[in-house]
């Protein structure tokens, strides 16, 4: 079990760093540096469910509803993951960055995504009675 959790651990840390490669090449390989903005939706992206998630009403456990900040916190979270997606896009057709560019900002930005939810799946506790 060990084994399988120590290569787990390694294949995620290895698709998120080639996912942040292919931003940082983005960047470099075009010689502008406007794609890298992108790096911080990949960071924010999570604050929102931190901070509403603390801020949710949990006094009735057998409810299924967490309440408005808990909503909130999804809402924002959405809205910084498509953040991520569509601001390479908009640069793209704005003529900022090329398109080869685009291509890699948002193929790293799955691959980050990817790993964050593969991560999140892996080790998260089920809370069955």
């Amino acid at each position: 079990m060990a084994a399988d959790l120590k290569s787990i651990v390694i294949g995620l840390a290895f698709v998120l760093a080639l996912g942040f490669l292919l931003v940082i090449m983005s960047c470099a390989l075009y010689g502008n540096w406007w794609p890298l903005f992108v790096v911080g939706t990949y960071v924010l992206a999570p604050l929102p469910n931190v901070v509403f998630g603390r801020l949710a009403d949990r006094q009735d456990f057998m409810s299924d509803y967490q309440g408005g900040f808990a909503d909130a916190g999804y809402f924002l979270t959405g809205l910084m993951v498509v953040t991520g997606f569509c601001l390479p896009v908009v640069l793209a057709h704005a003529s900022v960055i090329t398109i080869p560019a685009m291509i890699m900002s948002i193929s790293g930005g799955i691959l980050i995504y990817g790993t964050i939810i593969a991560y999140s799946r892996f080790f998260s506790e089920d809370e069955d009675f």
